[in-house]
């Protein structure tokens, strides 16, 4: 094979071509067509297309270099054999393979895939270890620690040309910086024209999105396209000024992202699926996809296997009766004889120890470990008990002795690996080992423990989950002599362990393999018969002498032949690849022990090596034999050294597993073997589970070399894999078993598992045993080929099954080994394993990157993998990581640690330099998006509703007229007249206190101060303003007295005041525009500020974010003359417009709503019924005094009920986090308010600090209800959290509550002081996606707690209506949330006036049952339930439960998802993820992440937030967004901006730690 070097697949071969060629390698591989005839066939086929290959571009021509020219293939291919490459693996290379990999590569060059963006900073930096090229220690498989310098040329097998400009193109228009993006292009390299006039501003536009291709559905452009669309300020997103040019969607039009976005919707494939919409029929149960079997898959069809009996066990020999009479003849009668020589680095011999001294030694070992060593008086150790045998691999002698020692001693070696560090890579697992195998003594050598991690003591350190050991010396100084007569006490036949091997399975778990005397002593004599050992013959072990094959061959059958072993430790092969090959033909070795990796290394090595002979070896067993791979070492091997002696008889692959010791072994045909054979196989046949030699697709095919006959006394059968061990067919593939006494016994104290894996009893089809012996399963795949050879295809630790196939690790690892240009990862250093996401595994792979590749390489090299393991094996890879080099966990002999590596990706714990994910490819088994039943009338709804027995969801509060007579209501119909009364009959009674940071009352504000007050602020705007009554008024103050006075003295003389929160002077550039904004659309005429703001207003800074010519009149009311004014106005009617409220939804949406004078002293009545307000309360405000129930609290109830409210403005907070509970504590306030910020400050802040607290004398048990102002679902988790922290102060368990208010009713539910508590329900996620209620118990599966919003104010009506149809739903449906009220919102106040808007906000009506009530539209999604408590009037109580804002809900695969869900799901995916945001663009879902962590775990999240939103949504993420902590927008309410975060992140300017497009 490795003559055929010939870069050929660098011009696509047309497909007969190829087939021939493939059919020519069968027949050399079969032995039907001889070498030469092979190289004559194929020169003359290839001579066709050489004409071809003139044609092509020259600098390809260059790329494609060849030991000769290209067009002298056909003669060089005779002339002399091209030297191996040494740049690729032959050890995983098949040239049908690659060729085939190349061909699956050629079929994608029209796909782009977008490039995962990532910061400069997270490309600069690199980890101390990246830059140096792994530590050779672990690249048992890297063959760059192993190239001579003249022998660095390229690869020969170069891409194929035509992925080339495929790649070009994804390259293109992608920098990796995200700075660089304001001049990025979209995909065809010209930037998009710029929209004219006001469609650049429009929000919506039905051709604004590009089509979406991810689901089934009919576009959803908004849920709710009629909300109404008012000036809106997400042009401004923070960072920016108000210049961003939008498109019609409101994407910018520079922006880089949306053209990735476009790349990536362009890579997802159309589904076929019908346009689905939302449906009424209940039947919300998410059913994933069960894969059916494909009707016209392989099915086995040959007749079922019969059990394989090995040849008899060779009677009459005269071997000795025990392995350790076998060393006490040697030793006593050949003592001379070498037993064991070790080699140096330098491949010097170090040592020979000869059969006397191993004998001696063993002896005066064992005499010490029985007689020396005491604990309390008591022997420390009795016969049967287990000791550690810690030795490096550099150090067979010790090793050997000590094995011996403890076998003579009657213990139980239980070899393991030197631990080099506290937390070695499967280092705890091991010691669950030796604390279940109650081990307390360790073996090692003097130089082995100085080199062990040390405690301060200096005694050596106790490593992670290990239990306490005695470490003994077993060099000769340490040991003592025994008595000439004393024999020691050796059990070597009994029924118990001679030794325990261990073993790593493929979770992680470290388990020990006992193998018994018996079994030890029939694994030797199976081995000699079947290998033909002989007295005094040479061994060279290249294995590892502590387990397997190594221990096996090189410790103890060696011992009862008499052979000498020649042991070739690691670090010398690392050094000196041909070490072993020297050492056999030095020694004249008859055998020799080595694995594919060997052979490999050995080739890359031996150019310089003329002198070298192999003609004395007469068996070289390949110990790996059964890894599929192994083929192409071998025969690349005898290739090179058939020329030096090496006889193709001589290459014995066999398969051996720690629980079947040796299974099998090929025998030369001295021994009596059959001819080798070797089977193509299809790979898809493979998957199902079924042999087919491949036909018709000669590119995903698995050549296997067949690994010999059964051992000697063994009887081998084939059994399924899952479920009853039945008989396999005889070309069906399973896992094959073995029954014989050389077999190890059990998983030492682990008695289930051993039962099912040392105890099976194989049956046939018709339920009989097949023998009254147990069989032990090997672990191996395979089958019985002729000859009765036996064949392995894999492991089952290497068995992934995805959907109804079975893949093997090895087969994909090969894959991508031969995916050109491999220069940008390290062989050998790739990973592959399954992860289970969404009940089915999911293909994870995972590489060392080489420190020089750039971002684009590595990305290209990737996208060529998940292509070409599509291609061949047709599965998904669902996640490909690279990391940087030298970071993977290490197998104690080089190699990758799998289960470690698998454990620290689901931990996030990876530290990936590159990932890409490809759900949407792999998840197919997502449930079903929901379909749409025909049209469902509102009759048959209502009617539905009486069948399901199910209410109609309306409730109300308290009646208003039987609780107040109706003259004082009337008398307080305006809040002017209210505040004169006041000032008029309790002048000196104080309204307001004002906190500053450091607890001491700024200023007060008794009644008539205020009145006074008020009056000359209208005296000011009358005179100096020159307005008149109905004129606009901004308020632009900070929190405080001002804008109280301000607001009274707009009323007095018949202004319209807007409060407006200030600008802040720190931010400029994004605070300002909204505030000049809010004071155009308000139509404005004036400004009443303070001194500073209008300094700031007029400020060169300012000039900078808005045009400051444009302001309206500017007041500043600091120093105002004391002026009466002639007449309060008092309004015509008690409609009149008293204030807009401005405020900016969380969906970006500035929205101004007018109340009236009536609307105002309804709200205020109901608050003050509903918390029992009178003038002798005290009540505490830590909230924002500019809109919604914040501003009523602040600025209006205080005056309505004449408490007194103490205020603490929430921006004091920043400086003394307890203002606030100081505050309630100090004035013993009853009722509190407060905002989820300002809760989330204190549970942050303070949460440590509650004895400190104390101490101050901070006590709340004067709380009776702490209420939290907001208008989105309660957050249930924190206001738990801030009840238990603050439990400590006092604080009753059930005083925290939320309120309910939006923008059409400010106040529709408050807990208040009287009425039951609120109450908690959980609901079914499942369900609430299908607008569905569903209660479930606490703790069920997606159980999600909701808890009331408080109980509903007096007056209130709220119904449940449908958000499409408008009909009445019943209690077990999630609809829109209506109110009918005094105290609703008049109406939007917007520049168009648009009254269709208006009309359909505020005066909705039911389109059946009570089509009367005026109700207005909350927008947001709720549902009600009558509870078992009783209120006040001794009703049964209905809460009203509020779920999330209509206009916030993902549509998405035909179901309604909540943010908040998928967001707390993601937050709890990883301790870094501090925050995060979803929203969707064109139907993908952007998940947004602030890292609180080092840039370089940013890329851990990516998988971790896909697998979690997978899971627990059925959701597949489209893009995954990492940002700085900080950057998602959060409003003064403490909501997320959504919708400002989507426009900054369009027009890219979140600057984004890394952004990775899921494929």
């Amino acid at each position: 094979m490795a003559e055929r070097g010939c870069p050929l697949e660098a011009v696509p071969l047309p497909p007969e071509v190829r087939e021939s060629l493939a059919e020519l390698e069968l027949e050399l591989s079969e032995g039907d067509i001889t070498q030469k005839g092979y190289e004559k066939k194929r020169a003359k086929l290839l001579a066709h297309c050489v004409p071809l290959a003139q044609g092509v571009d020259p600098s390809l021509q260059a790329e494609s270099r060849t030991s000769g020219s290209l067009q002298a293939t056909a003669p060089a291919a005779k002339q002399q054999k091209p030297r191996p490459s040494n740049a690729r693996d032959e050890r995983f290379r098949s040239d049908v393979h690659t060729e085939a990999v190349q061909a699956a590569l050629a079929r994608y060059k029209e796909r782009k895939m977008p490039m995962p963006s990532k910061r400069r900073s997270v490309l600069a930096h690199a980890p101390a270890g990246a830059c140096t090229p792994p530590d050779t220690s672990s690249t048992s498989e890297d063959e760059g620690s192993l190239r001579q310098p003249g022998q660095l040329a390229s690869t020969p097998l170069q891409s194929c040309p035509s992925i080339e400009p495929w790649l070009d193109q994804v390259i293109q228009g992608s920098s990796t910086s995200s700075s660089a993006s304001s001049t990025s292009s979209h995909p065809g390299g010209k930037p998009a024209a710029t929209p004219a006039g006001p469609v650049a501003h429009a929000r919506i536009d039905l051709h604004s999105a590009p089509p979406d291709v991810t689901t089934g559905l009919v576009q959803h452009q908004h849920a709710h396209r009629e909300r109404p669309q008012l000036a809106s300020v997400r042009g401004v997103p923070r960072g920016c000024g108000g210049s961003v040019l939008e498109t019609a969607g409101g994407v910018p039009v520079n922006s880089r992202v949306s053209s990735k976005i476009q790349q990536l919707l362009n890579t997802l494939k159309r589904p076929k699926r019908p346009p689905l919409k939302e449906f009424f029929v209940d039947d919300f149960e998410e059913l994933l996809e069960v894969q059916q079997p494909d009707p016209s898959q392989p099915k086995p069809e040959g007749s079922q296997m019969v059990v394989l009996k090995g040849e008899p066990p060779a009677m009459g020999t005269d071997w000795p009766p025990s392995l350790l009479a076998a060393l006490q003849q040697w030793g006593t009668t050949q003592p001379k004889a070498p037993c064991l020589t070790a080699l140096d680095t330098a491949g010097k011999a170090v040592c020979t120890l000869t059969y006397g001294k191993l004998w001696s030694r063993s002896l005066k070992l064992a005499y010490t470990l029985l007689n020396k060593l005491t604990s309390k008086n008591e022997p420390l150790l009795k016969p049967g008990d287990r000791v550690a045998l810690v030795f490096p691999n550099s150090d067979p002698v010790a090793f050997m002795v000590a094995f011996y020692g403890c076998l003579l001693a009657g213990l139980v070696p239980v070899p393991i690996e030197v631990p080099l560090t506290r937390k070695d890579a499967g280092s705890q697992q091991v010691g669950f080992l030796l604390g279940s195998c109650g081990i307390t003594l360790a073996l090692t050598t003097d130089a082995c423990q100085k080199g062990l991690p040390k405690a301060q003591t200096g005694e050596v350190a106790t490593f992670k989950g290990w239990p306490p050991l005695t470490w003994l010396l077993v060099d000769g100084k340490h040991l003592t002599k025994p008595p000439r007569d004393w024999l020691p006490p050796a059990r070597d036949s009994g029924t118990g362990p001679a030794y325990i091997e261990y073993k790593t399975s493929k979770e992680g778990s470290t388990v020990g393999i006992a193998v018994p005397h018996a079994s030890l002593l029939a694994q030797c004599r199976a081995l000699t018969q079947a290998c033909g050992f002989s007295e005094a013959e040479t061994l060279t072990n290249v294995l590892d002498f502590k387990r397997d094959a190594g221990l096996w061959h090189g410790v103890l059958t060696s011992v009862l032949n008499r052979m000498h072993v020649v042991s070739i430790p690691y670090a010398l092969m690392k050094a000196n690849p041909l070490s072993w090959i020297q050492k056999v033909c030095a020694y004249k070795a008859r055998a020799a022990l080595v694995k594919s990796r060997d052979m490999h290394w050995s080739l890359l090595a031996q150019r310089g090596q003329r002198d070298v002979s192999l003609s004395s070896l007469r068996m070289l067993i390949v110990a790996d034999g059964a890894n599929p791979w192994s083929i192409s070492s071998c025969d690349a091997f005898l290739n090179v050294f058939q020329s030096r002696g090496l006889r193709p008889e001589v290459i014995c692959p066999c398969a051996s597993s720690p629980e079947a010791l040796t299974v099998a072994i090929r025998r030369p045909p001295d021994l009596g073997g059959p001819p080798p054979r070797r089977a193509v196989l299809s790979m898809s046949g493979l998957s199902h589970g079924v042999i087919r030699v491949d036909a018709e697709e000669k590119l995903s095919v698995l050549t296997v070399q067949d690994v010999g006959q059964v051992m000697p006394g063994a009887n081998v059968c084939v059994v399924k894999v899952e479920g009853t061990p039945y008989l396999c067919k005889t070309d069906e593939v399973g896992e094959i078993c073995v029954s014989s006494s050389a077999t190890a016994a059990a998983y030492y104290g682990l008695l289930g598992i051993t039962k099912n894996v040392f105890e099976t009893v194989p049956v046939t089809a018709g339920g009989a045993p097949v023998s009254d012996r147990p069989f032990t399963r090997t672990g191996l795949l395979g089958f019985i080929g002729p000859d009765d050879l036996v064949f392995v295809v894999g492991k089952l630790d290497g068995l992934m099954v995805v959907g109804v196939r079975r893949h093997n690790a090895d087969d994909i690892v090969a894959t991508a080994l031969a995916v050109e240009p491999m220069k940008f990862v390290y062989r050998g250093r790739v990973a592959v394993f399954s992860v289970p996401v969404l009940r089915e595994d999911r293909i994870v792979l995972v590489a060392e990157q080489r420190p020089d590749a750039s971002e684009e390489d590595s990305f290209r090299w990737m996208s060529r993998v998940l292509q070409a393991v599509d291609s061949i094996h047709q599965v998904g890879v669902y996640c490909l990581a690279l990391v940087p080099a030298n970071t993977l966990p290490k197998a104690p002999l080089g190699g990758i640690h799998i289960s470690e590596t698998k454990q620290r990706f689901l931990e996030g714990m990876l530290h990936p330099c590159n990932v890409l994910m490809c759900p949407h490819t792999c998840v197919t088994n997502l449930p079903k998006p929901r379909q749409k039943q025909p049209e469902v009338g509102p009759a048959s709804m209502i009617v539905g509703n009486l069948v399901a027995g199910k209410r109609i969801a309306q409730a109300s509060g308290r009646e208003l007229a039987h609780l107040e007579d109706s003259d004082q209501a009337r008398k307080f119909l305006f809040l002017p007249d209210v505040l004169r009364w006041r000032a008029h009959t309790t002048p000196e009674h104080p309204l307001f206190l004002l906190l500053n940071a450091k607890g001491t009352v700024t200023s007060t504000a008794t009644c008539i101060q205020l009145h006074k007050k008020a009056e000359r602020v209208a005296a000011a705007l009358t005179e100096k303003a020159q307005l008149s009554a109905g004129a606009h008024v901004a308020l632009v103050y900070p929190p405080g007295l001002d804008l109280i006075a301000a607001f009274y003295g707009c009323l007095y003389c018949g202004c319209v005041p807007v409060t407006v929160r200030p600008p802040h002077p720190q931010n400029l550039a994004t605070t300002l525009p909204t505030v000049k904004m809010i004071v155009e659309v308000s139509k404005s005429a004036c400004v009443l500020t303070t001194q500073p703001i209008v300094r700031l207003l007029r400020s060169k800074e300012a000039a900078a974010a808005v045009d400051v010519r444009t302001w309206p009149t500017i007041l500043d009311t600091d120093d105002i003359p004391k002026k009466k004014v002639a007449s309060i106005f008092r309004p015509p009617s008690p409609d009149v417009l008293a204030y807009l409220d401005f405020s900016v939804s969380t969906t970006g949406i500035l929205a101004g709503v007018k109340m009236s004078h009536a609307a105002t002293s309804a709200l205020c009545r109901s608050i003050k019924l509903q918390c029992e307000l009178y003038p002798s309360r005290q009540i505490a405000i830590c909230l924002d005094p500019y809109c919604g129930l914040g501003f009523a609290l602040w600025c209006l109830c205080s005056v309505y009920s004449g408490h007194q409210s103490v205020l603490v403005p929430p921006p004091e907070l920043e400086s003394n986090v307890s203002l606030w509970l100081w505050a309630v504590s100090q004035y013993r306030a009853r009722v509190t308010f407060c905002s989820y910020s300002v809760m989330e400050m204190c549970a942050r802040g303070l949460g440590a600090q509650t004895a400190v607290l104390r101490t101050k004398g901070v006590d709340l048990s004067c709380v009776r209800t702490c209420m939290v102002v907001a208008e989105e679902r309660p957050r249930i988790a924190l206001t738990q959290s801030f009840s238990k922290l603050f439990r400590d102060l006092g604080l009753p368990a059930r005083a925290v509550s939320t309120t309910f208010g939006c923008r059409v009713n400010v106040a529709i539910c408050l807990q208040g002081t009287a009425g039951p508590d609120p109450t908690t329900v959980y609901v079914d996620m499942r369900a609430l996606r299908h607008d569905r209620v569903r209660l479930v118990e606490r703790g069920s599966p997606h159980s999600l707690p909701l808890t009331e919003s408080g109980k509903i104010l007096p007056g209130v009506k709220v119904i449940i209506a449908h958000t499409e149809t408008r009909g009445p739903l019943g209690d077990s449906h999630l609809g829109e949330i209506w109110v009918s009220s005094p105290h609703n919102a008049t109406g939007y106040y917007t520049v168009y006036g648009e009254e269709g808007l208006h009309a359909d906000h505020f005066s909705a009506r039911l389109s059946f049952g009570d089509t009367q009530t005026v109700w207005a539209r909350t927008g947001f999604l709720g549902f009600l339930r009558r509870t078992e408590l009783t209120d006040a009037s001794g009703e049964r109580h209905d809460a009203l439960y509020v779920v999330g804002s209509l206009d916030e809900t993902l549509e998405l695969r035909g179901m309604r998802y909540h943010p908040i869900d998928i967001e707390t799901s993601v937050i709890r995916a990883h301790r870094s993820i501090a925050e995060c945001a979803v929203f969707t663009w064109t139907n993908l879902l952007v998940v947004v992440v602030e890292l609180d962590g080092l840039e370089q775990d940013a890329l851990d999240l990516v998988a971790l937030v896909t697998n979690v939103v997978l899971e627990e949504h059925h959701l597949v993420v489209g893009v995954v967004v990492i940002v700085d902590p900080g950057v998602v927008p959060i409003n003064s309410r403490g909501e997320k901006q959504r919708m400002h975060l989507r426009d900054g992140f369009l027009a890219d300017q979140l600057d984004p730690i890394y952004v990775a497009y899921n494929m």
